[in-house]
């Protein structure tokens, strides 16, 4: 016969149970980490594919000489990489099929030297992508492999893109010329140019199109131009090297990865005030991507080969994932291709 349970026996036992309740729920409001992610190795010239869930590198493709960044698709299944180039200058782009895990063309971009930043256009027919060298932003028929259109920014250095979620306009951070163009993607014409705090890089937009936030380098701050009447007001300082700036897919959150200061800034867009800061010391942030639900996001750790998993909500770093030399640019997917 069983001897009944004392107070203090039934005691540990609640309390047991109450951990495992805690433990259940907090792992069932846990972000579900799947998917595929798409990292540019820059140190390399290649592109790592990676399954989120397990961290184990599905494929490793060749790019051309020193690429940057990466667009996906919106379905996930392509993801094309711009060149660079390392001491010569890059004039082309690698086409991934991710869902394959193979390169299936390159595409040569001709005189549009040193291709940088990177975006597709609504249908997934075309991207855009910037050219330094011929101060433009070129379309791209992805498919064809073939030059649609040469759309001039009228500046210097233009490095890296934004597009608003309807792409009616393109902006493009000119580094050399401290300012950012607004291009009217129907008419394909330079609609405004606009002085910034000087060496602008990263730029981001809201998905709405109403704000662009642009970071700079010579001053370590972020601005917001007011995309409605070209107006300029600093949002946050004291960075070392603005990097990049992300928005969430409700545009209610910024990512604002800090090169030199070697952290990554999660800010409420609305307040422009900082939610959480995550040291990554000695991993020199670059790229980032964001999950489309905008819970989870992915930064690229170029001295340390690695990208970090973060959620986003609670600021804790989930998991690490191993790729090749000098990840820079990174590319969320969801499609889930796990192999045995």
């Amino acid at each position: 016969m069983r001897k009944p349970r004392t107070t203090r026996q039934r005691g540990l036992l609640v309390a047991a149970g109450l951990v495992l309740t805690l433990a259940t729920s907090a792992a069932a409001q846990a972000p579900d980490l799947a998917g595929t992610l798409v990292v540019v190795n820059k140190g390399a010239s290649s592109v790592s594919i990676i399954d989120v869930a397990s961290g184990r590198e599905l494929a490793v493709l060749p790019t051309g000489a020193g690429p940057h960044e990466v667009a996906i698709s919106a379905d996930g299944h392509t993801a094309i990489i711009t060149d660079y180039g390392a001491r010569q200058p890059g004039n082309t782009l690698t086409v991934v099929d991710v869902h394959g895990l193979e390169v299936i063309r390159t595409i040569d971009l001709g005189p549009h030297e040193r291709p940088h930043g990177i975006a597709f256009l609504p249908g997934d027919e075309q991207v855009v992508v910037t050219s330094e060298a011929t101060g433009s932003v070129v379309v791209v028929d992805v498919e064809e492999g073939r030059i649609d259109d040469d759309l001039p920014t009228a500046q210097a250095g233009s490095h890296m893109l934004a597009l608003p979620a309807a792409a009616e306009s393109i902006w493009t951070s000119n580094v050399r010329d401290g300012t950012v163009s607004e291009i009217d993607v129907s008419t394909g014409t330079t609609a405004r140019i606009i002085e910034v705090p000087a060496q602008p890089e990263a730029i981001g937009i809201t998905p709405n199109g109403v704000e662009v936030w642009v970071g700079s380098n010579e001053h370590g701050t972020v601005s917001v131009v007011d995309s409605e009447d070209g107006s300029v007001s600093q949002a946050l300082d004291g960075f070392g090297w603005p990097y990049r700036v992300l928005f969430t897919p409700d545009g209610e959150t910024a990512l604002i990865p800090d090169l030199r200061s070697e952290e990554l800034r999660i800010v409420d867009r609305d307040s422009r005030s900082v939610r959480h800061v995550i040291p990554l010391s000695g991993g020199a942030p670059q790229g980032v991507a964001v999950t489309p639900d905008g819970r989870i996001a992915f930064q690229s750790l170029s001295d340390r080969a690695l990208v970090i998993v973060i959620d986003l909500e609670s600021g804790e770093i989930l998991s690490e994932l191993s790729t090749r030399q000098g990840p820079d640019g990174v590319a969320y997917s969801p499609l889930v291709l796990s192999r045995d």
